[in-house]
């Protein structure tokens, strides 16, 4: 059997005929390709093409035909069984630890730049339980026959969970899946790194050098690397100056707008002398403890120095405008999409660090002298 295309009946196009979903108006009835194709009137490898936006062009005219069949008759492609008969579904997982977080969301976004014009299905999920909804996030791509997997957010310390995680992924890649992360370099796969702890030490010698002696720090979980790394980072900056960081004034908190807000009102609850400047270590524990200081009444930067860490795109409505550390975090999504969707595999994995770069605002302006 041939259309007016001239596409046989029988073709590697039309691996999606099994594909079947029930009849949108009539229970128990099933709906295949070749019935779309037969109310149409033309071949099941034409219909496949149209369905499957295959590269080889059909007739606009065909293609309308097609589509007509397709709403008339309620028909929806069986992705999962596409994906067997082809040995790959055109889906993409990504997987964050905070989908409120900007943070999260602008790399996310920046990834699926580049995902969209390869007509590539971006899946997303938000997980708070680290590397355990990872590894059961990766596994469900896995039976999915996902394309590519890419994870983004900080490791734990914790070795059981990131054993387990690395397992999964060795699975997900045996096969013939992809995967990259953007965070920590332990996962031994393509690895987008921002360099948190030479950042937050930049951060830390400007704002010594703005007149600023003493700190507190709003330093995150205390298990999150990224957190830790961070503090590290700001810790060994400020001892190049000789200013060291009183211990008392180092609180944990969640990695939100809400842990921010609570750890500020533990540093606030100490009385006495306020710091000269606190430190958040991302930028919406920054938020949140801007909130709490503005509750109290303490003014920034008139009594106090805020900064935060990443210069998400909500600081554009932050007053006063806040220091921060920028990750260009947009294209940090775009780089780990194009190692796994369009970049060639390698031996071994690759590891891309991305620097950050200090912007100093208004929210720690130099301290008058004699403060």
């Amino acid at each position: 059997m041939t259309d007016s295309a001239g596409a046989p009946a029988a073709s590697s196009d039309a691996a999606t005929a099994r594909d079947t979903e029930p009849h949108s108006g009539q229970p128990g009835s099933q709906v295949t390709l070749q019935d779309v194709a037969d109310r149409a009137g033309v071949s099941l490898t034409t219909a496949s093409r149209v369905l499957s936006d295959s590269p080889r062009r059909v007739g606009r005219q065909l293609a309308g035909r097609v589509q007509q069949a397709v709403a008339e008759l309620g028909y929806t492609a069986n992705l999962q069984a596409r994906a067997v008969a082809t040995g790959q579904s055109s889906m993409v997982g990504v997987v964050v630890h905070d989908i409120a977080d900007p943070y999260f969301s602008s790399i996310a976004a920046g990834l699926m730049d580049v995902a969209r014009p390869l007509r590539l299905l971006v899946c997303l999920s938000s997980t708070t339980e680290h590397e355990a909804g990872e590894r059961k996030y990766v596994a469900l791509m896995r039976s999915q026959r996902a394309r590519a997997v890419i994870i983004i957010g900080s490791r734990s310390d914790d070795p059981v969970m990131l054993a387990e995680l690395r397992a999964e992924i060795a699975a997900f890649t045996r096969s013939g899946g992809r995967v990259a992360c953007i965070g920590q370099d332990l996962l031994d796969i393509d690895t987008i790194l921002p360099e948190n702890a030479a950042g937050a030490e930049a951060l830390a010698a400007a704002l010594v050098v703005q007149g600023h002696r003493r700190f507190a720090v709003l330093a995150g979980p205390p298990g999150l690397l990224t957190a830790r790394d961070r503090l590290a980072g700001f810790a060994a900056g400020l001892a190049e100056w000789r200013v060291s960081i009183d211990p008392k004034l180092v609180v944990h908190g969640a990695f939100t707008r809400d842990g921010g807000y609570e750890a500020m009102s533990t540093v606030l609850a100490m009385g006495g002398e306020l710091p000269d400047c606190v430190f958040a270590v991302n930028d919406v524990m920054a938020v949140g403890a801007l909130a709490r200081l503005r509750a109290a009444g303490v003014s920034v930067p008139g009594d106090l120095g805020l900064a935060g860490f990443d210069d998400i795109t909500t600081l554009r409505d932050v007053y006063p405008p806040l220091t921060s550390v920028r990750l260009p975090l947009a294209q940090m999504g775009e780089m780990a999409a194009r190692l796994v969707l369009t970049a060639a595999s390698a031996d071994r994995s690759r590891v891309l660090p991305v620097p950050g770069e200090v912007i100093l605002r208004e929210s720690t302006l130099r301290l008058p002298p004699g403060r």
